[in-house]
């Protein structure tokens, strides 16, 4: 018997070190920097590489619109200069004598009168502006939207780890209260062990809990380019509010301005001007010319100047197959681009539907999960005070422990798929639904 009452004091101490455990661990621990939502998402949109691609992409595209300006108006401009060291003399007709050196200096200019597809790359180059910055548009909201998510499971795992927590304490206060009335002979010891078993399964949640809150801590931090952990602050716990547009107008909206779709759309685009750009490699090219050069023995020649002034003509007729080649290509292109953008005006209505619902379903789920809370709240209340009466049996008292902490896991769960359903809205339709929010 001796050795039986010295196994359940091991036990019960093993469970108490676990109550104690995750707060001595919590204190161990070094600190870790706290951002807010805004500060997260200023954060996000420097080092998110969604956000870096748009952005480059859409300095190219500025540069290859200037690119396209400047051969419309300007000339291009070439200038050499050559110097010549030969083992025998001879006869140098810049300056009309035997000489071993030979310098030439020369300047061309040549502009393209007609053809080279200039005004069909204007068009592609203003379509490619266009593109990147309705691409640009759309990473911004998609990398807020990662950095909510990032940030919002930080804040759901610290709530989920509470509960396993409180969880915790309660089976270990249970557990207490069981060991009294066993060793008072009031209950059989059959409940110690029950709720012993609860215990373990609650250290376990606990362990669980913390494994995944380090995990979305360090999420957090790659999101907004910390190399280390990075802890979310507080956001408030009140009801989210009704939204303020209905689904079919949300839909409506989405279809006609949402970023992803523009991006689509500006995507086809670009594909149709490329196509007219390639066609354009069957036009005839005429090109205008100038040049001047200075030919002598010497640096800085000046011994004989000559200019001349030339326009040419030429007509592409076969290449090999390239041109036609581009134009199959630029063609493809543009097919692919536009069953993007049907795909996407097609999904609209659909992603709008599911973002629309999930909110509306997580937002009553709250109120559901708050009734949840305080029912299973005072039936724990009941069972407590019961069992420790002789009045109930540990099985129900258990039940009503589990069911409480299963009804504020919920509740937290309910919480913040309401906030990223409500993140997912404003990335589709490319703009904050409530002001003042961060």
């Amino acid at each position: 018997m001796s050795v039986v009452r010295c196994a359940r004091r091991a036990l019960f101490a093993v469970a108490m070190g676990s109550v104690l455990a995750p707060a001595l661990a919590a204190q161990a621990g070094d600190p870790v920097p706290v951002v807010t939502l805004t500060e997260a998402r200023r954060r996000a949109q420097g080092v998110d590489p969604v956000a870096v691609t748009a952005r480059a992409e859409a300095a190219t595209a500025a540069w290859e619109r200037r690119a396209a300006l400047a051969d419309l108006f300007t000339p291009n401009l070439r200038a050499a200069t050559t110097y010549v060291r030969l083992s025998e003399p001879f006869f140098n007709f810049g300056t009309g004598a035997i000489s071993a050196n030979a310098t030439s200096a020369t300047l061309e200019a040549t502009y393209t009168l007609f053809g080279a597809g200039k005004l069909a790359e204007l068009r592609r180059s203003r379509a490619s502006v266009v593109t990147a910055e309705a691409n640009q548009a759309a990473a911004r909201f998609r990398t807020a939207l990662a950095a909510d998510a990032a940030y919002y499971g930080v804040l759901a795992e610290h709530e989920l780890a509470r509960v396993a927590a409180e969880r915790l304490r309660r089976a270990g206060e249970q557990l207490g209260v069981a060991r009294v009335r066993v060793q008072a002979g009031e209950t059989i010891a059959t409940d110690s062990l029950q709720l012993l078993l609860e215990v373990n399964r609650a250290r376990l949640d606990v362990l669980q809990r913390d494994s995944a809150l380090a995990v979305s801590r360090l999420r957090l931090g790659r999101q907004i380019g910390l190399a280390g952990p990075t802890d979310a602050a507080p956001l408030d716990t009140a009801l989210p509010p009704p939204l303020p547009v209905s689904l079919e107008a949300a839909a409506r909206e989405m279809h006609e301005q949402g970023p992803e779709l523009e991006a689509a759309r500006a995507a086809e685009r670009r594909a149709g001007a490329s196509v007219a750009a390639e066609r354009d490699g069957y036009l005839p090219d005429i090109l205008l010319s100038a040049s001047a050069g200075a030919y002598d023995d010497a640096f800085f020649p000046s011994a004989l100047k000559r200019s001349q002034v030339a326009i040419t003509v030429s007509l592409p007729i076969w290449d090999g197959g390239r041109r036609e080649l581009a134009v199959a290509r630029a063609r493809a292109e543009r097919d692919i681009t536009r069953a993007v953008r049907e795909d996407r005006e097609r999904a609209a209505a659909e992603q709008m539907a599911q973002a629309y619902h999930g909110y509306e379903t997580a937002r009553t789920g709250i109120e559901l999960a708050l009734v949840g809370v305080s029912a299973w709240a005072e039936s724990f209340r009941v069972q407590g005070a019961r069992y420790r009466e002789g009045a109930t049996t540990i099985l129900d008292l258990l039940e009503a422990q589990v069911g409480l902490s299963e009804a504020e896991a919920t509740l937290v769960q309910a919480r913040y798929a309401a906030r990223l359903a409500l993140a997912q809205i404003e990335a589709l339709l490319g703009r904050r639904l409530f002001e003042g929010q961060p």
